[in-house]
């Protein structure tokens, strides 16, 4: 079987290792030659990892024709680009082919989900499933080998199966969960409540609230998931609340550290001048955000970022609005 995996970023490489570490016959493609250099003759990629040798059995390459005679396509690059990606590979693809998505977001025009993405842009006549990969886990760590545990999610369970099988070890757990809409939505609305965490931080509030705010965030991406078609135990799963902790806990997470230097600077608008990285939270939080409101969703927190991000909102004026709404019974 030929694994294909489709960027050559951080998660993208971390994913190759975990791959090649299993044995498998991976490659990694990129348009960052400089990246695919790296990989490709050092056996590093110091861009992302540095000091860290990865698996030497695993390659990368800047050529699309190194991949078409793939069995499973691993599409890790941002969101905004899986539709285009999606259309140029899919027509010449050799063969039928699983595709996994491991991107935790939505298309920036239409608002969907990126499954849903992926099946109307790929040649039906060249895919055989749609598996998302996701869970709990930060390429920092899974690059130096540590116990990580995710979910593979598809409706079809013969190809979650098989993706979970290639890709599990003794460091790299994959469980199976068929409920695509609601892990699809946790994965990727955490991110905004991670924003939120890291804004908690940067304006020097304590664990109180940071503990408050991942517990009333949960609530608010389960009231959006369940609206959505999710199941109600999918958000107390990998997908759902353990995503959440992570990337609302964890330095590495860039939501989190966008979200802190907002926070520092009681302003989004330095973060807008100055940022060159992909931070999947801002762009979730504005789809969210509308999608909310057109569906009469209450999602205050959500509300509050998007004010902070779009609006010129001081995230020290944020707080006071969140925490002076009308009183309520928790459930």
């Amino acid at each position: 079987m030929k694994i294909s995996i489709l960027g050559t970023g951080s998660w993208g490489t971390a994913l190759g290792q975990v791959l090649a570490d299993n044995g498998q016959n991976v490659i990694l493609w990129g348009v960052d030659i400089d990246e695919v250099v790296d990989i490709h003759l050092y056996h590093q990629n110091s861009k992302y990892f540095p000091n860290v040798h990865l698996n030497n059995q695993l390659d990368a390459s800047n050529n699309l024709e190194d991949i078409y005679d793939s069995d499973v396509i691993v599409l890790a690059t941002p969101s905004f680009t899986i539709k285009e990606l999606s259309q140029n590979i899919s027509k010449k693809m050799e063969k039928k082919v699983i595709v996994v998505n491991v991107a935790k977001g939505f298309d920036p025009e239409t608002h969907e989900r990126l499954s849903v993405v992926i099946e109307k842009n790929f040649a039906k006549d060249k895919l055989k499933a749609i598996v998302n990969l996701i869970g709990p886990s930060h390429a920092e760590e899974v690059i130096l080998r540590m116990e990580t545990a995710v979910s593979a999610v598809s409706e079809d369970d013969e190809a979650a199966a098989v993706i979970q099988e290639i890709f599990s070890n003794d460091y790299f757990r994959v469980y199976r969960l068929n409920d695509v809409i609601g892990a699809e939505i946790g994965a990727a609305a955490k991110n905004v409540i991670a924003l939120a965490s890291g804004i908690c931080s940067g304006i020097n509030l304590g664990d109180n609230a940071r503990a408050a705010l991942m517990t009333r965030g949960l609530a608010e991406i389960r009231r959006f998931g369940l609206a959505l078609g999710g199941k109600d135990e999918t958000f107390l799963g990998l997908t759902g609340v353990g995503d959440l902790i992570v990337t609302c806990t964890s330095t590495h997470s860039r939501n989190f550290q966008a979200g802190y230097a907002i926070g520092k600077e009681d302003s989004a608008k330095m973060f807008w001048e100055d940022n060159v990285k992909t931070v999947e939270g801002v762009r979730a939080c504005e789809i969210i955000y509308l999608e909310a409101k057109k569906r009469e969703i209450s999602m205050p927190i959500t509300e509050q970022i998007y004010e902070v991000l779009y609006n010129g909102t001081k995230p020290s004026e944020a707080v006071p609005k969140l925490m002076t709404r009308d009183l309520k019974p928790e459930f």
